[in-house]
């Protein structure tokens, strides 16, 4: 074989590899997104806690082998799909003006602390995945808080609160009392109020102390 074959020889397994590569990827992308699919689904029936790994990769077509060479579990699953789905709440408060008042600030949180607590596991997880419990990777849910204080932060540097601090400290103050007032809700103690009724005293005080 002479060099010039030799050499067209070469590239030709070369973008054989490429195709192959290629098209491993995107049945790889497609097996992903059936996974999620399927679990989408049967949240959408049974809630998250009740989403079984079972269900998911009979739902999907797929080995449960194939589900754990993409999730290491259903947590890590859940990782992703409950982190899209703040995400898709943070969408719709960057479209908000800042709110005015700390009752406007509440109301405007509202939808997000719902759906963060809609089931004791997903608040759970969310705890878990934030990065506060000291998980080595930094996934869905944990750029999700860092997102949070972002949109806070936007907000306060508009309004009449406090000057004394900054508004990014402000930020991680009112998402912390987010946090605090959320967890209560799942305390025998306290879940008789809601967490917009908790929250208030903790953001008043905050944002506006002495007044």
């Amino acid at each position: 074989m002479t060099a010039v074959n030799k050499k067209i020889d070469h590239g030709q397994k070369k973008c054989e590899i490429v195709v192959m590569a290629r098209a491993i990827q995107k049945r790889t992308l497609e097996t992903r997104a059936r996974l999620v699919a399927a679990a989408e689904d049967i949240i959408g029936t049974s809630g998250f806690e009740a989403l079984r790994v079972e269900e998911v990769v009979l739902r999907a077509g797929t080995a449960k082998g194939t589900f754990f060479a993409h999730f290491r579990d259903k947590d890590a699953l859940m990782d992703l799909i409950i982190g899209s789905r703040i995400d898709e709440y943070l969408d719709d408060l960057e479209q908000l003006p800042p709110p005015k008042t700390v009752e406007d600030l509440i109301q405007s949180l509202m939808p997000l602390c719902e759906f963060m607590t809609c089931e004791r596991y997903v608040f759970d997880l969310i705890l878990r995945y934030s990065g506060a419990a000291g998980v080595e990777e930094i996934g869905p849910i944990a750029e999700t808080f860092g997102r949070q204080v972002e949109i806070l932060t936007a907000w306060l540097e508009q309004t009449g609160f406090r000057r004394d601090i900054s508004a990014e400290l402000q930020a991680e103050g009112v998402h912390a009392f987010m946090i605090q007032a959320m967890a209560t809700k799942f305390c025998a103690l306290h879940n008789s109020n809601s967490i917009a009724d908790r929250l208030g005293p903790y953001l008043n005080a905050w944002l506006e102390p002495g007044s």
